[in-house]
């Protein structure tokens, strides 16, 4: 599985590729991660719904699974 994440990522995907992102998400206000939604919902939808720019948080996850 690649470490790096695009807009149409599916968020569990992103989990899976390491659990800490969950922080991303918390951040912009998706605290139902375990939820179905997290489970088919792609980065991009999820801050459709939460107001968030996907570029952005794209950005942030992909600079820190670069670290690892």
């Amino acid at each position: 599985m690649a470490n790096q994440v695009t807009k149409d990522t599916i968020i569990m995907d992103v989990l899976r590729i390491d659990p800490n992102t969950a922080e991303f998400f918390f951040n912009i206000g998706m605290h139902c991660l375990g939820c179905p939604s997290a489970s088919g919902e792609s980065i991009a939808e999820a801050c459709a719904v939460h107001g968030v720019d996907a570029d952005e948080l794209v950005g942030k996850i992909n600079e820190f699974l670069a670290k690892k």
